[in-house]
């Protein structure tokens, strides 16, 4: 018997907090809350309609997911906590995905969420193998080390390798970061807003060469959230049909056979990221270089260019050729991270992924009206984790049409906020918050002042 034929899957609804710096004054329960309500009253659904929940998230204890999923409701569905490195939140959308294309599930909700401490990552279990002590040992036996941060020494490795390689420069890896900068002055859900010009980057304190401070993703606090559903789920409701998104085409993977062939661009999974984009273009049966927007995993400007080459939004090897002729941008071939990518908006791991689907629901809907690229039909997404794993997904409106732009004061009419949420941060009332949890099992000793701190912060 042949495997059966998977079902279409839609993006229903979206929502996300602020991302901020990690100063511990929000809890983890606070921004899943938050994302979630967001993301149900986006769709016009209610937590009685979620068949399986998908907690993402990297540091925490094991049943965070259930923590953050019971102050919706107690309704006894499946709830899976989810942890895949920097890829977390792209990983739960696959799964929420694979559960509603193969008939497990009519509505997932799958909501990501990151309480981090400041500074570079550290690991937090010392008594054993760490999962990525062999990329380390490959660092050091090719690259050597230094007392710069592990991730920064790695990307900066495959940036240099880019350089030897093909001719990139120190310029070309500032002017990404100067990019991403000045695109997020339109994302009001980005961690930073400022924008740098060229020299303030590359003055910076340099990190680990060709990576200057600006070139860095922060560590982050945030949460965000999305309402996967089924054709018969979104048939039922065929007035919602307009704001729906298809999972158009979309691969998880890990490693190749060629990760520890000592290059340095193999070793932050270029292979893999490549494989993934293939596999998931073709399913979505586009030409990537027809696609016009594209959230793609920056954690370090050095990533973000060997990822423009793997993805083959480039020529190869010529990655830094697109970016010097402003072909990553607003009036170039595409845009590359609309949202300021990981650099400026922040990166909360758990919720990386998810943040990334909700702002390219945004450009498809016609939503993110500030910053919209023109003729877009198709958008891309890229999701990395080192270890590793990655997540590339191809998202198109459900209609066929190409995204052109909403007045912010439909938006608000069509999702009954009164406000456009692709461009303000804002939140939701009581009532609001009520209308989306359970109408028979709901809790509020697993709300306990969960939602009070919520609504302290709009």
């Amino acid at each position: 018997m042949g495997k059966k034929q998977p079902g279409p899957a839609y993006i229903l609804g979206v929502g996300m907090t602020k991302f901020i710096k990690p100063r511990g004054k929000v809890d983890y329960n606070e921004l899943g809350y938050e994302a979630g309500i967001k993301a149900m009253l986006d769709a016009h659904i209610t937590y009685d309609n979620v068949d399986q929940g998908v907690a993402c998230y990297v540091y925490g204890d094991s049943t965070c997911g259930q923590r953050v999923f019971y102050q919706f409701g107690l309704t006894q569905i499946p709830i899976y906590n989810v942890n895949n490195n920097c890829s977390t939140g792209s990983t739960g959308l696959a799964m929420g995905r694979t559960m509603v294309s193969h008939g497990a599930a009519d509505c997932v909700l799958v909501v990501g969420f990151e309480k981090m401490n400041p500074g570079s990552l550290q690991s937090v279990y010392n008594d054993r193998t760490g999962p990525t002590t062999l990329f380390g040992t490959m660092m050091a036996e090719t690259r050597g080390v230094t007392n710069a941060p592990g991730a920064a020494q790695m990307f900066g490795n495959a940036g240099r390798e880019y350089m030897e390689k093909y001719g990139a420069k120190n310029e070309d890896f500032a002017e990404i970061a100067r990019i991403n900068h000045e695109h997020s002055k339109r994302n009001p859900y980005s961690q930073f807003q400022d924008e740098y010009s060229l020299e303030q980057i590359m003055k910076a304190p340099m990190i680990f060469e060709p990576l200057t401070k600006l070139q860095c993703c922060p560590t982050s606090d945030g949460g965000a959230a999305a309402v996967i559903v089924s054709q018969e789920f979104l048939d039922a409701r065929p007035h919602l049909k307009d704001q729906a998104v298809l999972i158009a085409g979309q691969t998880i993977a890990t490693d190749t056979d060629q990760l520890f062939n000592q290059s340095s661009i193999d070793l932050m999974g270029f292979g893999m990221s490549r494989h993934a984009a293939r596999t998931a273009i073709a399913e979505a049966g586009v030409n990537v270089k027809d696609i016009k927007v594209c959230e793609l995993h920056d954690c370090f400007s050095a990533n973000e260019m060997i990822t423009i080459d793997a993805l083959e939004l480039s020529e190869p090897g010529q990655a830094h050729e697109m970016v010097r002729r402003g072909d990553i941008t607003y009036g170039g071939k595409m845009v590359v991270n609309p949202s300021g990518g990981l650099i400026s908006k922040g990166h909360p791991l758990g919720a990386t992924g998810i943040a990334q689907c909700a702002e390219l629901v945004w450009h498809l809907r016609g939503w993110a009206n500030n910053r919209l690229v023109d003729g877009t039909n198709a958008a891309l997404q890229h999701n990395l984790g080192l270890g590793g794993a990655v997540v590339v997904t191809v998202y198109k409106r459900a209609d066929g049409k190409v995204a052109a732009a909403v007045p912010s004061d439909a938006v608000g009419k069509i999702n009954g906020l009164g406000y456009n949420p692709a461009v303000e941060a804002r939140g939701f009332t009581a009532e609001q918050a009520k209308s989306v949890r359970s109408k028979k099992h709901s809790s509020e000793y697993a709300v306990a002042d969960t939602q009070d701190r919520v609504l302290a912060r709009f």
